[in-house]
């Protein structure tokens, strides 16, 4: 059995990776928006935040089960298929992408509003503020959310595993359910959770990490957000 479990494996690695990544790619400024755009942000708009809002509640609600089916024909177009690891990622990230962003959006409230004021009064744009400010200074939570969203598609991965996605979900369906071994069924059980138990410790220790950076790092580095070729910095060097 051990060529089909280090197969396994090596398929949920692969499904969970690259959907990790689309929903980190997709969910980062999904989330990010949904703060920029809310009441009182450096984009107000009502209408687009509600509208962005909803849609992210709406993917959010649908069970993964459910998300795999409605999304059949949408996968085929993609890739061609709906079965295999390849197919899976297309409804892995779609359901992860509105949950990072979420993640992200309560990451990023977080953030002092002093800091972006301060920002602000030395004539940075938005496009300065997320990248200076908001993006840094959430950062350590920014890496505890993604530490979840992962933990979440190992979840859902086992789930794609009984609809022939492979790895180890569907090696518990095939050998644990249908064939009644119930050894195999609780290797697979073992597995996830040593893999969930190793990625959590890794997001923990590096959030825990940058959080400690952050606070020896003083006050007066995080007003130093501008490069110092920006004029608006170099004003403010000739006032002072």
């Amino acid at each position: 059995m051990q060529p089909l479990l280090s197969q396994a494996c090596w398929d949920t690695l692969y499904m969970v990776g690259w959907s990790t990544l689309i929903a980190i790619v997709g969910g980062l400024p999904l989330g990010i928006l949904l703060v920029l755009t809310d009441r009182g942000g450096l984009l107000q708009n009502v209408v687009v935040n509600k509208v962005v809002g909803q849609v992210v509640n709406v993917a959010r609600s649908l069970p993964f089960i459910i998300l795999m089916v409605a999304l059949m024909s949408f996968t085929r177009t993609i890739t061609g298929t709906t079965i295999g690891r390849d197919a899976a990622i297309v409804p892995l990230a779609v359901g992860a992408i509105p949950f990072f962003a979420r993640l992200v959006e309560t990451s990023v409230r977080e953030v002092d509003g002093g800091l972006v004021e301060a920002v602000q009064a030395m004539g940075g744009n938005t496009w300065t503020v997320v990248r200076r400010v908001l993006v840094p200074e959430s950062l350590p939570s920014l890496i505890s959310s993604a530490t979840t969203t992962v933990v979440a598609l190992i979840g859902y991965s086992a789930m794609a595993g009984t609809v022939g996605a492979g790895g180890l979900g569907d090696i518990a369906i095939r050998y644990g359910y249908q064939r009644f071994e119930t050894g195999m069924m609780w290797i697979t059980v073992a597995i996830l959770a040593v893999a969930i138990s190793l990625i959590q410790f890794a997001g923990d220790y590096a959030a825990r990490g940058l959080h400690r950076r952050g606070g020896h790092s003083g006050g007066a580095p995080k007003l130093r957000l501008l490069k110092s070729g920006e004029p608006a910095a170099a004003e403010v060097g000739k006032v002072a």
